[in-house]
Order: structure tokens, then sequence, then C-alpha cells
């Protein structure tokens, strides 16, 4: 199993909206790197929910339900989508500042590579973040 990160802005996307639609296609991506991290994702891998600009929090988890196909909002060039589903919501959000405190964690791509809105989670990570949260 994989695992990721995606960064949603919650007045525009917010994991309680997602809750409630039960499903999303994660689309509008135009950044190679991101896109090439949803390309990575297969079926039924993890991925962190980031509220970015307000909250700096990871909130919750999704699970890919579908991997990538072209998205169809775009209306030139090669970019991709997946759909996700929620799998469930951490027990404490994990702050942005904590994270970056955190020795364990500054290999990051959500340390590292801030503006990319898909990023790559390590194995070590996730489980450390799920530590931080008091989720199983």
């Amino acid at each position: 199993m994989n695992y990721f990160l995606v960064k949603s802005e919650p007045y525009k996307y917010s994991w309680d909206q997602f809750v409630t639609d039960k499903q999303t296609v994660w689309d509008g991506v135009r950044n190679y790197a991101a896109r090439n991290n949803l390309r990575a994702m297969k079926k039924g891998d993890l991925v962190f929910w980031y509220h970015s600009n307000e909250g700096l929090e990871i909130v919750g988890i999704a699970k890919v339900v579908k991997e990538f196909y072209p998205d169809p909002t775009a209306t030139e060039g090669d970019w991709s989508v997946v759909e996700l589903k929620p799998f469930k919501k951490l027990k404490k959000p994990v702050k942005l500042e904590q994270i970056k405190a955190d020795k364990k964690l500054q290999q990051m791509d959500l340390v590292r590579l801030a503006r990319l809105s898909v990023g790559v989670v390590r194995p070590e990570e996730f489980d450390h973040i799920l530590a931080l949260s008091e989720t199983k």
C-alpha cells in the first residue's frame, strides 16, 4: 500500500463536505509533480486530507477508489484525476506547526515541498501522523 496527502482549502471543499458527498473526483491539478503523484495512486491506497490556507492541519484519511484517468476539466495538456472516498476522520487533527516541529517528519513532502498539492507520504510518516492524531 502507498500513502499520499492532498490539500484542499476548506472554504472551497472541506473534509465535512467530502464526507457529505461520500466520494469525489480529485480534479484541477495543474502541476506536473502533483499529477505524477496522482498517477502513482492505486486503488485502496490511503490519502491524508489536509486543510490548507485555513486550519493548516491534517483532518482525515481518504481511500483511492478509482485510479487515474484523464481530467475532464482540462481544456489542454495531459492532466489526470483520481476518485477518493472518505475512510476515517482523525481523532485529533495534526497541525502543520506540529509536523514542522517533529524531527521524524522533516522529510515529508508537506514540509519540504510546501506548495505541492498532492504529495507522497512514507509509511513511517503515515504511522507517526496516526500516532500524533491518536487515531487507530
